[in-house]
């Protein structure tokens, strides 16, 4: 995986190293793992649900393990938790109290450690590889509403209102034994300042920002990519800023905006390109695009550094994805 960048491009800003910037040095690029809750489907589990990734770290842990270990497989650098949709919020309507709630983000980071130490561990997995990556997955507001409001962000709420409700588990994951934080799924600028403030009260860690977006050029409540793109370069450790669970036919575009305005890495990582429909809760065939395998190459060419998958995206996806960019 070909390609140098820059001290400012690895994310390197002084203060304290990104923990993507030796995978910069080394490779170029970072490649995330596909859609959690895509593989954990496959491998049985039901997760309509409002807790979607989270009920399998309830219910099969074992399950979210072997998951864990076929992206670590299948060639990603970085692994994200089941902690998208999980809650303070989301956990206490089901029962539990909140040292309960987060003792399940807790664990659910640890399940991921232990898995990527188990792989680590092992010498063979060890060869033309660097240490792999724990990403605590931060889901917007609209997962927790389970409602896919996530692809409009029309919540009716105020960045301190944000702010609030992601506090209490943002603090329990940046106090957890993950690399960094994974902020995914933003559809508003508005939440977007929200998650700022809290990685600016983080100390020394690291978080990326993946929007999502409704056309070439917008967030999903109607942003410029370009102006959020702009916010999230101006603020200590951001580790990268990007999309994910757009269509493949957007990237290019998306791409080309997020490249322009940010000194920071960019992130890209679609869904499949199928379109999620609220009312039906399945998703539906959509904007299409290249296979974002194939595409790879190219989207890394065109100034990507941290690449992967979203909803409908499995380990195939990644295996083929890391096999493209040795390959080019």
């Amino acid at each position: 995986m070909p390609g140098a960048v820059s001290a400012v491009e690895a994310g390197d800003t002084g203060a304290s190293e990104s923990p993507f910037a030796p995978f910069f040095r080394e490779q170029g690029v970072v490649l995330l793992d596909g859609g959690l809750a895509t593989a954990l489907e496959a491998a049985g589990q039901d997760l309509d649900d409002p807790l979607w990734s989270a009920r399998a770290l309830l219910d099969a842990p074992e399950v979210v393990r072997r998951v864990h270990l076929d992206y670590l497989a299948a060639g990603a650098d970085c692994i994200a938790t089941t902690t998208y949709q999980a809650t303070f919020e989301g956990l206490s309507a089901r029962g539990f109290t909140e040292v309960q709630c987060e003792e399940i983000l807790r664990r659910a980071v640890d399940l991921a450690v232990d898995v990527r130490d188990a792989f680590w561990s092992r010498p063979a997995n060890r060869e033309g590889r660097l240490r792999p990556l724990v990403a605590a997955s931060v889901g917007p507001y609209g997962a927790f509403l389970a409602d896919g409001s996530e692809y409009t962000g029309d919540y009716g709420l105020g960045e301190d209102a944000l702010y609030g409700f992601h506090r209490r588990r943002w603090r329990v994951l940046a106090d957890s034994a993950a690399d960094l934080l994974a902020c995914e799924t933003i559809p508003s600028a508005v939440e977007a300042r929200a998650l700022l403030r809290l990685l600016e009260e983080s100390g020394e860690r690291w978080a990326w920002l993946s929007f999502q977006c409704r056309d070439e050029a917008h967030l999903a409540d109607g942003t410029p990519l370009a102006e959020v793109v702009r916010l999230c370069s101006e603020a200590p450790r951001v580790a990268a800023v990007g999309v994910n669970c757009v269509p493949p036919a957007l990237v290019d575009a998306l791409l080309a905006i997020a490249v322009s305005e940010a000194p920071v890495p960019v992130a890209v990582y679609p869904n499949s390109g199928e379109a999620y429909d609220v009312r039906t809760r399945a998703w539906v065939p959509g904007a299409g695009g290249p296979d974002p395998a194939e595409a790879a190459p190219a989207w890394r060419d065109l100034g990507a550094r941290v690449l992967g998958g979203c909803c409908r995206t499995g380990p195939d996806t990644i295996a083929r994805m890391r096999r493209s960019l040795l390959a080019s």
